[in-house]
């Protein structure tokens, strides 16, 4: 028999089985990547894994009994109206529980207003059929590369100035004019909807622009950390991808290592990274799922409950 209650501390043990095999997050997340893909101890990963979601207001548990069988969180990305799944944790041999697990969401985020709900895979995962099946529209593909002890670099001298909110328009140009027409009818169709989509970075990351004639023509988004990150948008009428790169790792040197997530329509950046020694880490699938807008509620929904699927 099946039964809903919130998420406990308890619950980390049905994230293990009897020999320590850990049940993964197949949710990946932009601001997770990085070192912890490589696997800390499985006690570790299930207690980073608990916090992903114990810790949300947003989860949803499927339960037969004592046994869980799979869970599910989401949150909001900028602004209510663009969410992500930041874990999914099937423990059970039948995928109709992913399945459940995330038309539950669905209908759950959907309360709060979500227009658009994201969802990152590896390439090959198994809950990518399920998350079809759900509605969820696979529409580019990513590769994460990482340099361990990247090399001093000296900075080209680029004109990079701060960032501010008043270049957010400028930047969005720039996204239009780099990014190819099917991606942006999912992630930013309008200047409203790509700013909604931005993703969390689980830090305070710094950005640069680069402005010619009025026009933004490069963008850099960086974070320092023990492992930093970056991210990148050059003008197709620039050629210098090399210098934009040099330019991110001398700001961030004295890192241990740099990660950086590259989209497959970026091959140019791809060939770069490979030649300043990043190696790529694992390819990715973006997924996503517009939700309609309901004009009543049936029922409502307590916040912060968690919701069985069967």
């Amino acid at each position: 028999m099946s039964r809903a209650r919130h998420p406990l501390p308890t619950d980390l043990v049905a994230l293990i089985t009897h020999d320590g095999r850990v049940f993964p997050n197949e949710a990946k997340t932009w601001d997770r990547m990085g070192s912890s893909d490589g696997g800390p101890h499985p006690l570790g990963t299930a207690l980073e894994q608990w916090f992903s979601f114990a810790t949300g207001k947003h989860t949803w548990v499927s339960v037969r009994g004592a046994t869980i069988r799979g869970l599910i969180s989401a949150r909001r990305r900028a602004k209510r109206s663009a969410w992500e799944v930041d874990c999914l944790i099937n423990a059970d041999e039948d995928y109709s529980v992913t399945r459940s697990l995330l038309e539950r969401m669905l209908a759950g985020v959907a309360k709060q207003k979500a227009e658009r709900v994201f969802l990152r895979l590896a390439t090959g995962s198994a809950l990518a059929e399920i998350a079809r099946g759900a509605g969820f529209f696979p529409y580019a593909q990513e590769t994460l590369y990482r340099a361990d002890e990247p090399a001093p670099t000296e900075d080209p001298g680029l004109p990079f100035r701060p960032g501010s909110k008043a270049d957010a328009f400028g930047v969005y140009q720039l996204y239009n004019a780099v990014t190819p027409a099917n991606v942006r009818a999912i992630e930013g169709t309008t200047f409203r909807e790509w700013q909604a989509s931005r993703e969390p970075w689980g830090g305070t990351p710094d950005d640069w622009v680069l402005e010619e004639g009025g026009i933004i023509t490069g963008w850099l988004r960086l974070l320092r950390a023990n492992e930093s990150r970056f991210s990148i948008l050059v003008h197709p009428n620039r050629r210098d991808v090399d210098a934009f790169l040099q330019t991110a790792l001398a700001r961030l040197r004295g890192s241990r290592s740099v990660v950086c997530l590259a989209p497959s329509h970026g091959d140019s950046l791809s060939r770069q990274l490979r030649g300043l020694a990043f190696r790529p880490v694992e390819d990715y699938t973006a997924m996503a799922k517009r939700l309609a807008k309901h004009a009543e509620e049936l029922s409502a929904e307590t916040r912060g409950a968690a919701v069985t699927a069967t």
